[in-house]
């Protein structure tokens, strides 16, 4: 750089530095609403188009990877970006983020990503997960600080109590949100014991409020999450892409806590009901099976009375039997007992009934 009469001459270059330096002190970084227009992709790698308003248009460029919602002509966004002069003397904007503004803007870029990612099928019902009845371990992602998170909270210990709640506290709305939150399902996804659920969380709010909740990154972060997703955010008839793509979509927060525990009260109540409902069927069961087993004993009573008479009747008979055996009874009847060889000359012994005799053989034939 030169000197001429105490005013610098600059190179080019030299002075595009200059500029860009001054322009860097002066807004390392400005927010800038704006109308998109002239918007292309290059090689499928760098974003060019124009932001503009109905008195002027500046010139932006950002790579494909920074877009986290949908972007087309005509939209209303917000860019974050910093000013700077090309090489080529161009003034232009280089975009560190950028997202719609205003709900029509808003409700288009949402639209336009929901309509590709249900294409996707993420949205689909065969991938969701069913919660645990009553889990013992869950996840919170949310701003600590925020009414729906206190609500969220007081009614998980009304309802059940006893639950660990780890909290992971995050940004639920603004340019640094959707990264937060994804880092925290990440965190939560590598735990050694992993949650039995996540739950992202978050108050109601304008459309504005609520897109970092339309973020693609975001949603396709809860998508992957090994754990199964539970999200409440808004009021009943906000919708976000996160939702949609949780395994179970809550209303509002204190709908969130209402789905991922039972009311320990209504349990106790119908624990009660079933049991005073089932004490008189209960005891009409025991007086039916007192009475079955009455009849079964009066069974048995008589099967035993029956065989003991048969039992007797086999006794006597056989006693009868042996009676008429009696070597004594057949004597009375006339017989008599012969005792000894019944051999030729041989002496045997006769008894009848009063009289026991001793005769000699004389004589034996066969029968």
């Amino acid at each position: 750089m030169e000197k001429s009469q105490n005013q610098p001459i600059f190179s080019v270059s030299d002075f595009l530095a200059v500029v860009n330096q001054t322009l860097e002190y002066a807004y390392p970084t400005v927010l800038i609403e704006g109308e998109v227009s002239e918007y292309k992709i290059s090689q499928n790698k760098w974003v060019y188009f124009n932001i503009k308003d109905s008195a002027g248009s500046v010139g932006c460029f950002m790579t494909v990877w920074q877009i986290r919602m949908p972007i087309e002509d005509g939209m209303k966004v917000v860019i974050s970006a910093t000013p700077k002069i090309t090489a080529f003397g161009k003034f232009s904007l280089t975009i560190k983020s950028i997202r719609p503004s205003g709900e029509g803007s808003i409700k288009k870029s949402f639209e336009i990503l929901k309509a590709k990612l249900e294409n996707e099928g993420l949205f689909a019902n065969e991938r969701k997960r069913i919660l645990p009845q009553i889990p013992n371990n869950i996840a919170v992602i949310s701003s600590t600080q925020a009414a729906g998170y206190a609500d969220f909270i007081k009614i998980i210990n009304d309802r059940w109590g006893g639950v660990k709640v780890s909290v992971a506290h995050v940004q639920v709305q603004g340019e640094t949100a959707p990264d937060q939150i994804i880092k925290a399902i990440e965190y939560f996804n590598q735990l050694e014991q992993l949650p039995e659920v996540i739950v992202v969380i978050r108050g109601g709010g304008s459309a504005d409020d609520l897109s970092a909740f339309n973020d693609e990154k975001l949603v396709r972060a809860i998508a992957g999450s090994r754990v199964p997703t539970l999200v409440g955010v808004g009021h009943e008839t906000d919708e976000s892409l996160s939702d949609l793509v949780a395994d179970v979509s809550a209303s509002t927060p204190s709908n969130a806590a209402q789905i991922i525990v039972p009311d320990k009260h209504e349990i106790i109540r119908a624990i009660k009901y079933q049991v005073k409902s089932l004490l008189p069927k209960v005891e009409t069961s025991i007086t039916i099976q007192i009475d079955n087993i009455k009849n079964i004993m009066v069974d048995i009573i008589n099967i035993m009375d029956s065989s003991i008479e048969n039992a007797i009747e086999k006794v006597q008979g056989i006693h009868n039997v042996i009676i008429q055996l009696n070597p004594e009874n057949v004597l009375h009847r006339g017989y008599a007992l012969v005792r000894g060889l019944q051999k030729v000359g041989q002496i045997i012994e006769i008894e009848t009934n009063k009289n026991i005799m001793k005769a000699e053989v004389k004589n034996v034939r066969i029968k």
